[in-house]
């Protein structure tokens, strides 16, 4: 701006002080150059005028504008404000296209569980679970909206309003599985030290009762939940363990079904039976033949029979075998290198035998139970009661604890997340607790769940998924009110678990029946499960 006024004034200086004009020029150019030199003079001011006027109208604007500085202040505020707005207007865009999102694959986790009941009553479950986010096959989702517009049309709102509280997110199971402590490490301690004390008590055993007439007692098997590898929020802290019962020398165990009990419950006499050994005499072995040795000979010799030692009439009785079996053990316990190092309470019951070990700040509550196979399967029968009161001492109630211990160890094999299935059903017993469902009931459920779902799918990832379709499971169930035995008459099985012949081919019983037969329990189910629904939402939204 200064170098232009600069520029005006030389080009003034050099019109006002021109070079001396010759004495040859004419009176004509010399009143020409005076015009030329006046009209340069009047353009010159004109430009000097404008040049001050417009230095002038910027000093205005400039100085208006610091005046009202205040304006551009709240103006820059508002500006500031309705960036912020628009900033969060679009995250709760994002936020409501990934809760459709879930919403939408929630809908086609749901719609991969057919259940069709035969007319038998048996219930075969088909689930195809498409992570690809695929179109399921149209067989299933026909069947589904076939069900929907037949017997669910009363329900279709409920549960459509309830499916938009899920969130199925995997970071949200992901952090949910991170962040919480799981007691299936802490069961890894006490589940590793009690079978090597029970292997040791075993072989003392062995030792004790050779050639007596008291059952063999053979090694003991882990069960229950412990030993599964999870405990449900009502476990009270008792290591379960079975010892199998060999019939000794010249008896053996034949196993006789009660009529009474259903047949998920049903409970059994074991009848012992002499044989001959008379051929054994003949090896040299010389054995007493109970059969075939007169009385007087076997009492001089003070051999006497399993029938009059245990039994009452012909049949194993649980109390007497009990009683035994606790002074077998508080016997040999100074016999077991443990003995030094655990001090041991010996609490005899009934149909058990119990033991309370403490080492220091460590303890350990352990029931020895007994049984007898059947067969060569993993079915037992066992001297633990049922839920129903057994009152006779003869009876032994049949037990599927170690074929559901084995089903578990082979599904931990081949996990790629090994624990991803315990963690499921320690959330829904404990975590979710005091929803109407038992501990039994989710673990028949999720055992299914694991025989439907491929299990290269029970990664970590993938974790808030398997819980929605443990809850897809247990939601068709009690739509037909019908839940299968998961052990009696299932196809399914791997092929390392062996059942009695018998067993394979039994229709499963169901395990709802009593929903079934009771319209207020099933509508009261229902609702227990929509609430449990909605706090499982609230639970993986939290996290």
């Amino acid at each position: 701006m200064a170098l232009l006024p600069m520029i005006f004034v030389l080009v003034q200086s050099l019109i006002q002080y021109p070079q001396p004009a010759g004495d040859g020029l004419d009176e004509a150019t010399h009143r020409q150059m005076k015009e030329r030199q006046e009209l340069l003079d009047h353009e010159m001011a004109r430009l000097l005028q404008e040049l001050e006027e417009q230095d002038k109208g910027w000093g205005a604007v400039l100085s208006g504008a610091l005046q009202q500085w205040p304006f551009w202040v709240l103006a820059g505020v508002l500006l500031l404000l309705a960036l912020w707005f628009s900033c969060r207007r679009s995250s709760r865009q994002a936020s409501n296209n990934d809760v459709n999102e879930g919403e939408e694959r929630v809908h086609r986790q749901k719609a991969y569980m057919d259940v069709n009941v035969e007319e038998q009553g048996d219930m075969n479950v088909v689930a195809n679970t498409k992570e690809d986010r695929k179109e399921g096959k149209q067989g299933n989702v026909a069947a589904i909206e076939k069900e929907d517009s037949d017997g669910g049309k009363g329900e279709s709102s409920s549960v459509e309003h309830r499916e938009k509280t899920e969130d199925v997110g995997n970071e949200q199971g992901i952090l949910l599985m991170d962040h919480r402590e799981w007691p299936v490490e802490a069961l890894v301690r006490a589940c590793s030290v009690i079978p090597g004390m029970m292997d040791s008590l075993t072989r003392v055993f062995v030792d004790s009762v050779s050639n007596s007439p008291y059952p063999v007692p053979q090694k003991a098997i882990g069960v229950g939940s412990a030993f599964e590898g999870w405990s449900p929020h009502d476990w009270d802290g008792v290591y379960h363990v079975l010892v199998p019962l060999n019939p000794p020398p010249g008896h053996t165990f034949h196993l006789e079904p009660n009529s009474a009990g259903q047949v998920a419950e049903r409970t059994f006499n074991v009848c012992v039976e002499l044989v001959c050994t008379c051929e054994k005499e003949q090896l040299a072995e010389k054995p007493l033949c109970f059969l075939h040795n007169s009385r007087e000979e076997l009492r001089r010799k003070q051999k006497r029979s399993l029938l009059e030692m245990l039994c009452t009439s012909s049949y194993l009785d649980v109390e007497k075998t009990s009683r035994w079996f606790c002074q077998l053990v508080r016997s040999s316990w100074l016999q077991v290198p443990q003995w030094h190092s655990w001090h041991v309470v010996f609490q005899p019951c009934r149909r058990s035998c119990r033991l309370e070990l403490s080492k220091g700040r460590e303890s350990l509550t352990v029931e020895m139970l007994f049984g007898v196979r059947r067969g060569d399967s993993d079915i037992f029968v066992s001297s633990q009661p049922t839920k129903a009161t057994i009152t006779a001492s003869t009876a032994w109630a049949e037990t599927y604890a170690v074929a559901e211990a084995k089903f578990f160890r082979h599904i931990a094999r081949q996990l790629p997340c090994e624990s991803l299935h315990l963690k499921c059903l320690q959330l829904f017993t404990c975590i979710l607790r005091d929803t109407g469902f038992s501990s039994s009931t989710w673990k028949t459920v999720v055992m299914h769940v694991l025989t439907t779902v491929p299990l290269s799918r029970w990664h970590r990832r993938a974790f808030a998924r398997r819980l929605w379709d443990i809850m897809a499971y247990l939601d068709r169930c009690l739509q037909l009110t019908h839940l299968r035995h998961f052990v009696l008459g299932n196809e399914r099985l791997p092929a390392e678990i062996s059942l009695p012949p018998a067993m394979r081919g039994v229709v499963p019983p169901n395990l709802f029946e009593h929903l079934a037969r009771d319209p207020a329990a099933h509508r009261e189910a229902r609702q227990a499960y929509g609430r449990l629904r909605f706090c499982l939402g609230v639970l993986l939204s939290s996290h």
